[in-house]
């Protein structure tokens, strides 16, 4: 006989598992504070770059170069933003893919599926939607990986500006999103933005990363041995003509995300939690401020939608994204027989569809590599950047405005905790000693009542008592 087969549908974007739920919530807490400072950063830039006065001090600041030149990295302050410090933002990427692979939704094939084909398809329409632009105005091709990035950060912060209370399973769905587009992200930075390869300092950062793989399996702990490792290891992939953040990737993925016997949290999960804060708080924002730089003059602006590179990338952060995950996740849903959750409908994953096309950090990442050759063209692409971001998050704050009270009533109810135990009572419904600890409440809450209420009684008994005494009193 063959075992029963598992018959029940499968919802998309349900509720999430209790350990999930709290790891999306610590990361998301994170992220969004990383997320308001990102907004800062990059307001901070549009001013420090734009007003007349200031202008020429950020051209000064930013390509102001310092450093070993020996060892080849007598870099630009802007070009240490871009290099040194995102290798902490796809170092912590690196991490949470490995988690998410190991103990998250992606360890699960079926789970898997959603964000996977949604990520993918919202990275192949904008490049897509890039493509055909530039075909038709005759256009550069070499941006067409500019629009396929979403930022978390800067999506989490619109959220946090607008006060929106998305409930956790969109929220998750859009972290998951953001890791997934990262992970190939960093691939086609890898394949398609590497120059010349100098095949001995690659050598020896690959055998950098065999002594610090060998040093995590063998337990040996200390900072202090890692961090000036992870430096060589970084400087030898920068001068092996491979983007040096592909260092903090790898470095990220070699992390163990699953706890032992023992161990509260994995070693991954615990450097996270260190470093995350880290990258969202100081290494994404000082990216921001010497990336974000651009002009914004009427002219400029006219430009990004009269040039084909620069309305393609606005075209397909805009259009691209929202068509391309909204289509993959309805495809998905539709080809694996899986149902939305009761709770939601398909506006809500259009909306969130439309948030994903807030991209930010690794776009203006790929549009220094792929006009790299092209100051006045790079300056441009970024301008785009910024104003297919700013129309997505208008979008998106339109959209999810209409509905943000029933998110909030969703938010509320995955929120309540009556019997005060630190679990939502949604995680406890199916356990009989949550009930009998609701019981017990309401139990003392009725003698409550009936107390009150009895004395209240009396009391009214006594007015009518003293009221009919003092009228019997009075004269005739």
């Amino acid at each position: 006989m063959t075992a029963p087969r598992d018959t029940a549908p499968r919802k998309v974007l349900g509720r999430l598992s209790l350990p999930e739920r709290r790891y999306v919530a610590e990361a998301l807490r994170t992220e969004t504070v990383g997320g308001v400072l990102l907004l800062a950063a990059a307001i901070a830039a549009l001013i420090w770059a734009n007003v007349p006065a200031l202008h020429d001090s950020y051209e000064s600041v930013a390509h102001h170069h310092f450093g070993p030149e020996a060892l080849g990295l007598n870099l630009s302050v802007a070009h240490w933003a871009a290099d040194g410090l995102l290798a902490v933002f796809f170092f912590v990427a690196g991490i949470e893919l490995k988690r998410e692979l190991v103990a998250g939704d992606l360890r699960e094939p079926r789970a898997a599926a959603l964000p996977v084909v949604a990520a993918l398809c919202g990275m192949a329409a904008p490049a897509l939607v890039y493509v055909l632009t530039n075909a038709a105005g005759d256009g550069s091709l070499k941006g067409w990986a500019v629009p396929t990035a979403t930022d978390i950060a800067f999506a989490l912060a619109v959220l946090a500006v607008i006060g929106t209370s998305l409930p956790s399973a969109l929220r998750a769905f859009l972290l998951t999103l953001a890791v997934v587009d990262d992970l190939f992200a960093i691939l086609i930075i890898a394949v398609f933005f590497t120059g010349d390869i100098d095949f001995a300092a690659l050598g020896g950062a690959l055998a950098g990363l065999v002594v610090f793989w060998l040093l995590l399996r063998t337990g040996v702990r200390g900072w202090y041995v890692y961090v000036p490792l992870a430096v060589v290891i970084w400087g030898l992939m920068y001068n092996s003509g491979i983007h040096a953040t592909i260092a903090g990737v790898a470095m990220g993925l070699m992390l163990r995300c699953t706890p032992r016997e023992g161990e509260e949290h994995s070693p991954g999960e615990q450097i996270e939690h260190l470093v995350r804060p880290l990258s969202a708080g100081l290494a994404v924002p000082l990216f921001a401020l010497f990336s974000a730089g651009v002009s914004v003059s009427g002219g400029a602006l006219r430009e990004v939608f009269t040039r084909p590179e620069t309305l393609g990338v606005v075209l397909g952060l805009v259009v691209g994204k929202t068509v391309g995950i909204f289509g993959g996740t309805w495809l998905t849903a539709r080809f694996t027989r899986a149902s939305l959750s009761e709770d939601l409908e398909w506006a809500d994953v259009f909306a969130v569809a439309t948030l994903a096309g807030i991209g930010f950090t690794v776009s203006l990442l790929i549009g220094e590599l792929a006009f790299e050759d092209d100051a006045t063209l790079t300056g441009e692409v970024k301008a785009a950047v910024l104003v297919g971001s700013l129309i997505a998050a208008t979008l998106a704050t339109v959209l999810l405005k209409i509905r943000n009270s029933k998110y909030r009533r969703l938010y509320e109810a995955e929120e309540r905790d009556d019997d005060l135990d630190g679990i939502p009572d949604i995680y406890e419904q199916d356990d009989p000693a949550y009930h009998l600890r609701m019981a017990a409440i309401h139990e003392r809450k009725a003698a409550e009542h009936r107390r009150i209420a009895e004395e209240k009684a009396t009391a009214r008994r006594a007015e009518v008592t003293g009221g009919a005494s003092a009228e019997n009193d009075r004269p005739a």
